[in-house]
């Protein structure tokens, strides 16, 4: 590999990113370049979404209409990159790429590989909580805690209000 190589962010048509990313990697390696094209990246995220007590996993851009490029800028790779369908061009000045360093690239998230969760509910939304010793009853969300994927409800028992947290999975929002 060579010492050269630097980050750079490429432009796209939005919804090209793929597209771009699969074009570059096919003509690398058809003209035997991997050692000046290196890596492509596009940042994504993956998240768990929560809708009506339904877990999914899903993935989405960090940056829609951006890929990332790690590869030595010379003439030719240049060209390459900038000729890719779907490139309207690279990030900097329209004849010199602006490199990014690698703090940069981890700073954008890049590297980032911790899941996020997403419920259909905020604060103060009416919700039923769908299974447990709880399960048919309705109450008001008081807290959401996402990195311990639990719920605080308000939940009426005997005449009281009282206070019960329960994981995220057992909740649904009541509309």
């Amino acid at each position: 590999m060579s010492d050269g190589a630097k980050w750079y962010v490429i432009h796209t048509y939005s919804g090209y990113e793929k597209n771009v990313k699969d074009n570059i990697e096919k003509l690398v390696e058809n003209r035997g370049i991997s050692d000046l094209i290196q890596e492509i990246r596009i940042p994504m995220e993956t998240y768990t979404e929560i809708k009506d007590s339904e877990q999914e996993t899903k993935e989405r851009k960090l940056f829609p209409s951006y890929v990332m490029i790690k590869m030595v800028l010379t003439d030719n790779t240049w060209y390459i990159v900038r000729n890719t369908r779907g490139v309207t061009g690279f990030v900097g000045t329209p004849t010199e790429p602006v490199p990014l360093s690698e703090k940069e690239i981890e700073a954008l998230g890049v590297e980032l590989s911790e899941p996020t969760v997403e419920v259909d509910y905020n604060l103060g939304d009416d919700v039923l909580v769908t299974s447990g010793s709880f399960e048919g009853f309705v109450g008001k969300v008081s807290g959401i805690d996402i990195e311990e994927q639990t719920v605080e409800v308000i939940v009426s028992m005997f005449g009281r209000d009282t206070p019960v947290k329960l994981p995220i999975s057992q909740i649904k929002a009541d509309k």
